[in-house]
């Protein structure tokens, strides 16, 4: 019986947890693209947004990221 309730494999599954979370939270990616559009000097707008994802989607490395861009891409659409 384990007395501090340590068990030895925990700290390799929160690692492997962290390691497959390569992308960017949604709340990151946001905030990149606004302050992108704000650096730009160009007007905070739905349409500025989504023409940042679109660009970044047609860049994207692999289905994970580019999942990641539709998804926020489908965010600024739902209503």
């Amino acid at each position: 019986m384990q007395q501090n309730g340590y068990i030895p494999d925990t700290a390799n599954a929160i690692a492997r947890y962290f390691n497959k979370a390569a992308l960017p939270t949604q709340q990151e990616t946001l905030g990149e693209i606004v302050r992108e559009i704000l650096m730009d000097g160009r007007s905070l707008n739905r349409k500025a947004i989504c023409t940042k994802l679109l660009k970044r989607l047609e860049t994207a490395s692999g289905p994970e990221e580019e999942n990641h861009y539709h998804t926020l891409i489908g965010l600024l659409f739902d209503r």
